[in-house]
This record gives C-alpha cells, structure tokens and sequence, in this order.
C-alpha cells in the first residue's frame, strides 16, 4: 500500500508563494512518474501538474507559467512550488502517481488564497 503524505499547505494572500511537499513511500518512487492534484469545495479533484521518471513535466493551463513541479529521487519526494498564487487556487492539494496505480490517497494539505 503506497503512504503519501502531503505538507506545505496554508493560508497566503494573493500574489504570494507556497511550496508543496510530497513524500512517498512503500513503491519504487525512482521509477513511477507522479502528479498533483487539487480538488476544491463542491467541486471534482482536477489533475494540475505530473512529473515523469525522467523529469519531463505538464501542466494545466490554469498553472502554467506559475507552477513548478519536481522530484528529489534521493528523498523520495515531488515538490510543488507554487508562485503568483490566486483565490481560485484555494483547494485541498493531493499527490499520487501518474497514472494512479495504487488504492487510496494521502490527507492533503490545504491551500487558501485569501485577502
């Protein structure tokens, strides 16, 4: 079963700066790619960006150019920095591989774009 567990998340104003930490355990993380994800109130979880083994990474058009996804194999851990953050980026944000391969998700970590 994999163990993920999201950190990073809080409350920012709009324009400001948050970076996501994703730690992954009991799979070969070297070698799955690995997403975030986001899902805010009311609405679906929605893909946002994904990394693959090799560090080629996609994004959504929502993120692009404010959103920067990585992988530290050595810590099995993804990053998400997040810059020029906006209220419709408040949602709970999720790591997993890509595509899901395993049963279940982590907590999240909330993310709050607020004045």
């Amino acid at each position: 079963q994999v163990q993920l567990v999201e950190s990073g998340g809080g409350l920012v104003q709009p324009g400001g700066s948050l970076r996501l930490s994703c730690s992954v355990s009991r799979i070969p993380f070297s070698n799955v790619a690995m997403a975030w994800h986001r899902q805010a109130p009311g609405k679906q979880r929605e893909l946002v960006a994904f990394i693959t083994t090799g560090g080629d990474t996609r994004y959504d058009d929502s993120v692009k150019g404010r959103f920067t996804i990585s992988r530290d194999n050595a810590k099995n851990t993804v990053y998400l920095q997040m810059n020029s953050l906006k209220p419709e980026d408040t949602a709970v944000y999720y790591c997993n591989t890509q595509p899901v391969l395993y049963v279940g998700w982590g907590q999240g970590t909330q993310v709050t774009v607020s004045s």
